[in-house]
């Protein structure tokens, strides 16, 4: 096994930019190719998750300081035309609160090759608006979910909204952004035991649930493997209710393992960024709102796309700025790393 299979980023200091191959595609030094683009469109959320963000929120960006949609488009065909990018994902904080958001899409959808688009939403007001998501071109869809219990999700979310999110989900699925997928952190002492219910609602439901280790992105800096639930915990758990098959599909760049639910076709997965690190096929890319793009959601740095947009930088100067991006890429996030710093930016400023 590898540095690389591990995850640990064992190059470091300043890449030679002469070594970068001669390629359109946002190659990097140990031979992945970036072909999925996260785009985070605000990060503004109307939920407060205590492993997020703390209950008064933050301060969020200048509205001046965000991408204009045209500038996000034209940053979305960049990266579709010029750099081989072939799959979007819309994240935030909660990308249902950027106006234009149809717009986005539906622009996004013109592109050639047109580009396989989703979105990561936590579901409140998803009801009245999926349909109009469809038409605009979406493909699918993730709903954040942690508890299927309204008290416990007052207290993970401080607010009383489960019941949107419920809704939510039934007009995704109803709207047919399918697979609906549910995504779920568990929490040491406060969900962890809902791995099976979650499971038999999502089997229930016709939706696909992933769970995702608690990872290093809070802005209060209190994470700990303590409190974190792994992979293995939950697979035991799932275990004592469920026949758990792996899925023989080969898994790819995608970030969760995939398990057949009783001989399927449910399925669920687990992302365990932490405990079982994929860097090694990593394929992802990503902008926040205000123009930055990282080639790691546990980057330290970032390259600004917006200063060059607006600078009058051409599109080949743009996708130039990318490329380079990409190539100073770690080999891995460096969780397990004994010298690992957690980003300055938290999840909602940085994108699912």
């Amino acid at each position: 096994m590898t540095a690389v299979d591990l995850g640990l980023p064992v190059v470091r200091g300043t890449p030679d930019v002469t070594a970068r191959p001669d390629s359109p595609l946002l190659v990097d030094r140990f031979g992945r190719v970036a072909t999925d683009l996260r785009v985070s469109l605000t990060d503004r959320c109307n939920l407060r998750c205590t492993y997020c963000m703390p209950a008064e929120g933050l301060d969020w960006l200048p509205k001046s300081d965000q991408l204009t949609d045209e500038e996000l488009v034209r940053l979305m065909r960049i990266a579709v035309t010029g750099l081989g990018v072939t799959d979007i994902r819309f994240t935030g904080g909660e990308p249902l609160l950027r106006k234009g958001l149809e717009h986005v899409i539906a622009a996004t959808a013109e592109l050639h090759p047109r580009p396989r688009m989703s979105m990561t939403t936590n579901g409140i007001g998803l009801d009245r608006r999926a349909a109009g998501l469809k038409e605009a071109g979406l493909n699918r869809i993730n709903v954040s979910l942690d508890t299927l219990d309204p008290a416990r999700f007052r207290t993970l979310t401080r607010r009383d909204r489960i019941s949107d999110v419920f809704a939510g989900l039934r007009g995704a699925r109803e709207a047919g952004l399918t697979p609906v997928k549910v995504n779920s952190v568990l929490l040491r002492g406060q969900n962890e035991d809902e791995a099976v219910p979650l499971l038999k609602f999502c089997v229930e439901n016709g939706y696909q649930l992933r769970f995702i280790e608690q990872m290093p992105l809070d802005p209060q800096h209190g994470w700990t493997r303590t409190n974190m639930v792994t992979a293995a915990e939950i697979l035991t758990e799932l275990g004592t209710a469920f026949t758990l098959t792996p899925e023989e599909a080969p898994r790819g760049g995608a970030p969760a393992e995939r398990w057949l639910v009783d001989g399927g076709p449910a399925v669920v997965g687990v992302i365990a960024s932490v405990t079982r690190p994929f860097c090694a096929a990593c394929d992802r890319t990503r902008l926040t709102s205000d123009g930055q793009v990282r080639n790691c959601l546990f980057s330290q740095s970032e390259t600004d796309l917006r200063g060059a947009l607006r600078a009058g930088a051409s599109d080949d100067e743009v996708a130039d700025l990318w490329r380079g991006n990409s190539w100073a890429k770690a080999a891995g996030h460096g969780i397990n790393d004994a010298g690992f710093h957690q980003p300055d930016r938290p999840m909602s400023a940085i994108g699912g």
